[in-house]
């Protein structure tokens, strides 16, 4: 095997390697060797089929085999005799023509990881903005909860509907006076003003009273979910079975009791720790905004612009997917267009900031325990179908980057508590629309990259923390991104999810990946 480099610019490195037909050849011979004693053929003891006819059985099967083994093991010398970091997965390229016998020459081409300067973790200081779960804010949001348990009573024949209401209906749906797929329903309920159906139907019961028939007129959006009924006019027949109006909705005893609990204390108690996790969330987010702000300050280095580019398309991908949902989708698109350079800044600090926690981590032995990493399997698992978990669970145990993936986020929030150990922390207590107020100014502020126009930030929508993104490739998403209900500004005013935080990576990226398997497809 001889192995040549060819490429050695910045981060990007180049080789040539020539495994030999020798060696090649003396792979299937000691593979031939190695199953000859347990083929079976017709006319021979097992065991005593010549290795010639062995070889002729299975020749282009070893042939692949041997070739595909010899590559690996020349990545992996490669990697480890000139001690690459490979950025990303290594691209490999048989030379064109190869053919069974002759020499196979092999390029790779890839870029490696910069040599991070050691993070300096001494001397952080930080900020916690603490808000408390007063009465106020728990009784609030007590009513909210029993207004939220909403029961109606039957109201009079006579009486007419009104917004807030419920109507039970049936109703036969027709487009061109045809009735169509899934357009008869009976006993459906329905509020008034929940904005649960088409546009114009509930309005169209408005003032109507129990047993009135209505036939109501309108058009199915243009992006309707069924694809033949796509802006189509359309009539229902309807008849109102029975009108309801909304019972007062009272946070007592007896609501407590009907949800199983002991009354109404203990359904407060309950309010309360959920605010207060809340909220805790909240101080957390701003606290590692402003950690990472720091950590960002503070270092610049080159990083390898495959991984910016990985970044940059998740990004591009997401902002696309909400000026998709705009009212003028193409003005959404070209917005993006005129900021596209600024997202990419953003993906740059994204990656450098992943680099720097990974290396935190890395040099003060923060790690996600095997008992850890069993759980989370297991609870990722839980999304799949039961009869493919136990395949999930063996795709993620043979899948280094599948496995880096589900990792990355656990493995983040330790760099992150090790972090929040180290800095110099000072309490402020502060008001919920102060707290808000401080995350909107960092989404102001952070999503304007460098010196160039700001992209204006999405209204911080901090009164009910979102799930965590999924982590992609070897990277895991900064999570006080993800904590904060999507905005309703137009998608290309604003980075995703603060796009410019950060996505760090919990390990290294493998020198070579295992061969490819799918992932069960999700419920």
């Amino acid at each position: 095997m001889q192995i040549v480099e060819t490429l050695n610019e910045g981060l990007k490195r180049a080789y040539e390697i020539k495994i030999t037909a020798k060696d090649i050849e003396s792979r299937v011979v000691a593979e031939v060797q190695k199953m000859a004693p347990q083929v079976n053929m017709p006319g021979f003891r097992k065991g005593k089929v010549p290795a010639n006819l062995v070889r002729k059985m299975h020749n282009d099967a070893l042939m692949q085999d041997a070739l595909t083994s010899s590559i690996q093991e020349s990545i992996e010398k490669t990697m480890t005799d000139n001690k690459l970091r490979p950025a990303m997965q290594p691209n490999v390229d048989l030379e064109e023509g190869y053919e069974p016998g002759k020499d196979a020459n092999v390029k790779i081409d890839l870029e490696i990881l910069p040599e991070v300067p050691t993070p300096d973790v001494e001397g952080l200081k930080l900020e916690r903005l603490q808000v408390e779960a007063d009465k106020k804010t728990v009784d609030e949001a007590l009513q909210k909860f029993a207004e939220s348990q909403k029961q109606f009573e039957t109201a009079a024949k006579s009486y007419k509907a009104q917004v807030g209401d419920q109507c039970l209906i049936d109703f036969e749906g027709k487009v061109d006076g045809v009735p169509f797929d899934g357009g008869k329903g009976e006993g459906m309920a329905i509020e008034l003003g929940s904005g649960r159906l088409i546009p114009g139907f509930e309005d169209q019961l408005i003032g109507k009273k129990a047993n009135d028939e209505v036939l109501v007129k309108v058009t199915f959006p243009a992006d309707y979910n069924v694809e033949d009924l796509k802006g189509k006019d359309a009539t229902f027949d309807v008849v109102i079975g029975e009108v309801q109006k909304p019972k007062v909705a009272k946070a007592d005893d007896e609501m407590a009791k009907s949800m199983g609990l002991e009354g109404i204390d203990q359904l407060t108690e309950l309010l309360k720790g959920q605010i207060e996790q809340e909220l805790n969330g909240l101080t957390r987010t701003h606290m590692k905004r402003k950690l990472l702000d720091q950590l960002a300050a503070s270092h610049d280095f080159e990083v390898p612009p495959s991984m910016v580019e990985a970044e940059f398309s998740q990004i591009w991908q997401q902002l696309e997917q909400e000026a998709a949902q705009e009212e003028d989708p193409e003005a959404a698109r070209k917005e993006m267009e005129d900021e596209k350079d600024e997202y990419r800044e953003i993906a740059v600090r994204r990656v450098r900031l992943g680099l720097l926690l990974s290396e935190i981590g890395q040099n003060n032995g923060v790690e996600v325990s095997q008992q850890e990493m069993g759980m989370l399997i297991q609870q990722a698992a839980q999304q799949y179908r039961p009869e493919d978990r136990d395949r999930f669970v063996q795709y993620i145990q043979q899948d280094q980057m599948a496995a880096a993936q589900l990792r990355a986020p656990m493995y983040e929030d330790k760099v992150v508590d090790f972090l929040f150990d180290k800095a110099e922390v000072t309490d402020r207590k502060v008001t919920r629309d102060e707290l808000e107020a401080a995350i909107e100014a960092e989404d102001d502020a952070e999503t304007k990259p460098a010196a160039k126009k700001k992209a204006p930030a999405k209204k911080a929508a901090a009164k009910k923390p979102a799930a965590d993104k999924k982590p992609v490739a070897e990277k895991a998403p900064a999570k006080e991104e993800a904590e904060k209900a999507p905005a309703k500004k137009a998608a290309a005013k604003k980075a995703p999810a603060r796009a410019d935080a950060d996505k760090a990576p919990a390990k290294k990226p493998a020198a070579k990946k295992p061969a490819a398997k799918k992932a069960p497809a999700k419920k």
